[in-house]
């Protein structure tokens, strides 16, 4: 067994983990939609006037858009923005992000996703976004892996990531118990949500920051790997149930 497993076993007081579910974000861990994310996120906030950096969204990444926008508005205005600002600098940054984003997967995640499904894993995920045509998009690039019942989006949280919420919602969900799931992540704050709600957790690097910035979040919980590749050798050689 390998250490990080046997860490999590400890620290979460469990005897083993037993794959029935398997936890994945969206931006950044399907689609290679960060970079997009950012740059959009980027130019809002300094058209409003608010120091922002693309390193600033990774950071952020996993907020949902009030959460990002009333982190800066405290940050740098000392103040929580009003609703109107909130409505008005999400739709410029929605609006930024579709005239310059483009379709993309995240290398070698089509055939992760594929062995978890054949090997009758329940597939769900979990994302800070409230985009209105998420599912329409999901099954357009990842055809019959994902259900609408089997997501937790913006639209069903009250806190979000970093809180354990989104990912205690998931457990709930799906029925199994926290040695029961894994999770894929790729940002610091959605690590952080996962490993408090006692989840295994692969922190996989897929972004402009440091490996130190994702390991820094592990907190005995999970691994952090350097693609979607290792991750599915690690499930088939450490976490695979045979049936």
């Amino acid at each position: 067994m390998k250490q990080e497993i046997e860490r999590y076993l400890s620290k979460n007081q469990h005897t083993a983990l037993n794959i029935k579910a398997a936890f994945f974000d969206m931006d950044g861990v399907l689609f290679n939609s960060m970079p997009y994310h950012a740059e959009a996120w980027k130019r809002t906030m300094n058209a409003h006037n608010i120091p922002f950096e693309l390193h600033d969204a990774y950071i952020c990444e996993g907020r949902t858009g009030a959460s990002v926008i009333n982190e800066m508005f405290l940050k740098h205005k000392g103040r929580m923005a009003t609703e109107e600002e909130i409505q008005l600098m999400y739709k410029e940054k929605s609006d930024c992000f579709n005239s310059i984003s483009k379709v993309e997967r995240i290398p070698d995640i089509l055939p992760l996703l594929e062995t978890l499904k054949a090997d009758g894993v329940d597939i769900y995920i979990v994302t800070g976004s409230g985009q209105e045509s998420l599912l329409d998009r999901l099954n357009k690039w990842f055809p019959d892996i994902f259900s609408k019942e089997k997501m937790v989006t913006a639209f069903d949280v009250k806190k979000g990531k970093p809180d354990p919420e989104p990912y205690l919602i998931a457990l709930a969900k799906s029925g199994v118990k926290p040695n029961e799931a894994f999770v894929v992540e790729n940002a610091p704050l959605g690590v952080r949500s996962s490993v408090a709600a006692g989840l295994f957790t692969f922190a996989v690097n897929t972004g402009i920051l440091t490996t130190e910035e994702l390991e820094c979040e592990i907190n005995d919980s999970g691994i952090v790997l350097k693609d979607m590749k290792a991750v599915r050798e690690y499930y088939l050689k450490e976490l695979r149930v045979e049936n």
